[in-house]
């Protein structure tokens, strides 16, 4: 893009300001300004400016939520999805996608949220434990799984680099696919682009809805399609404990017909911060646990549980195709007002004290409301959910660790090995994904 073409792109909307700089930019400044103004789609700006338009605006009426049916898989069933998952992922049919865009920043960690070192024995990094679960399913059904890691502009060097310097934790480097999310412009009260520099407009990540449009623009879709892939496991990259491509929950998936299947977990508090899968109309939902009420929160069934019992940790299982359907719309905005750093007129940095920006993102579960077979299937939280969310407290990376070593310590148990609590367990899921393969190996402590 020339000069002369981004002043009468920015002019025709409104954006005349972001050149204000111009001359006192350096040829690499200028290059990185043209290039950013290119890569803006300002037809999503447009919509942006439309959302901000109607932000203060009376929303529309909707439905009352209920809950949807929530599958409990024991016995029969479970074994039946479990062999339908295994055929499956034998069949080259499943890949998996992890979002790891984050930087490990509330962690005190300088880098990619996924090199965080987790392992209680070994400090193993995030990105080890996903890996490695990737690996051994490849290992255990003698297939191809492709790995597809959507990283961030901030990270995703980085994360390129980690994954090449550990030998892509035994993986073929071949079936491990990174693909950049999007990012989109915040803008002022007034509609109009933030400078971040003199040369830099402010920009933010799209959210993890907008993984549809980096796995469309990044080829990945075409990717699935050349290896035979119809199923993708999605998870995020903060929880090392989650069941990759879980068999029976990949098994479900299929045996259901179903294009978006989500695994639930019982809330450990009415308020947790997990959002809940309802059903509107008879077209599923997801309501974010901001927008719950206290009655909501509270509502208790006859039995005395919590009406709205099960919370979505993003643990996904998606009908490839029906997300390529997807990828062709546009998706609902969602505007967060933020305090966003900026420059101002006179070239200074001024950092606000109160809100003065938005911030446009894309939600996964926008999706619901498009699929007409949705599966729920819950999961017990004890074996499947650590996140490492704070430094400290809950959903820490000292709970996370305790989780881990107790989740293990049942497995050394199912399979008949008594561990010594004093000591300290740790169990590679290229060892053993599960009890199975420990009593495969005729482990004795």
């Amino acid at each position: 893009m020339t000069f002369a073409q981004a002043r009468t792109l920015l002019a025709e909307n409104g954006q005349e300001h972001v050149l204000r700089f111009w001359k006192t930019l350096d040829a690499g400044e200028r290059k990185a300004l043209l290039a950013q103004i290119g890569d803006i789609d300002f037809k999503a700006v447009a919509r942006m400016r439309a959302v901000m338009a109607g932000a203060g605006g009376a929303k529309a009426k909707q439905a009352a939520p209920v809950v949807p049916k929530v599958h409990e898989l024991s016995g029969k069933a479970r074994a039946r999805a479990v062999a339908a998952g295994e055929k499956e992922i034998a069949a080259g049919r499943v890949g998996v996608l992890l979002v790891a865009g984050g930087q490990g920043s509330r962690l005190g960690f300088d880098g990619p949220k996924g090199a965080y070192e987790i392992g209680p024995v070994s400090d193993a990094s995030l990105f080890h434990y996903h890996a490695r679960k990737v690996l051994a399913l490849s290992l255990r059904y003698g297939a191809r799984v492709p790995l597809y890691v959507m990283t961030s502009e901030a990270n995703d060097a980085a994360t390129r680099g980690f994954f090449a310097e550990r030998g892509y934790f035994g993986l073929d480097p071949a079936d491990v696919v990174f693909f950049t999310q999007g990012m989109w412009p915040g803008l002022d009260d007034e509609g109009r682009f933030m400078l971040s520099g003199k040369g830099r407009i402010f920009m933010s990540p799209d959210g993890h809805g907008g993984m549809l449009q980096a796995l469309k623009r990044r080829g990945c879709f075409d990717d699935m399609r050349r290896r035979g892939v119809k199923t993708l496991f999605y998870f995020q990259v903060d929880n090392p404990a989650v069941e990759v491509a879980d068999p029976a929950f990949v098994g479900l998936h299929v045996l259901e017909k179903s294009q978006y299947s989500l695994k639930l977990c019982a809330k450990r508090d009415p308020k947790e911060g997990l959002g809940m899968v309802v059903k509107r109309g008879g077209r599923f939902d997801m309501i974010e646990y901001t927008e719950m009420t206290d009655e909501m929160c509270n509502r208790r069934t006859k039995s005395g549980d919590l009406y709205f019992k099960y919370g979505s940790p993003a643990i996904h299982v998606f009908d490839r195709a029906f997300l390529e359907k997807e990828a062709a719309k546009d998706m609902p905005l969602h505007l967060a007002h933020k305090k966003i750093p900026f420059v101002d007129a006179s070239g200074k940095t001024v950092k606000p004290k109160e809100p003065n920006g938005w911030k446009f993102e894309k939600f996964i579960f926008d999706c619901l409301k498009d699929a007409d077979r949705v599966t729920n299937l819950a999961f017990d939280r004890e074996e499947e959910f650590f996140p490492v969310k704070n430094a400290e407290g809950a959903d820490s990376p000292a709970t996370c660790r305790e989780g881990l070593q107790a989740k293990w310590r049942r497995m050394l148990e199912r399979a008949g090995v008594r561990a010594d609590p004093s000591v300290p367990v740790e169990i590679d899921p290229v060892y053993a994904l599960d009890e199975s393969d420990i009593a495969a190996r005729g482990l004795v402590l």
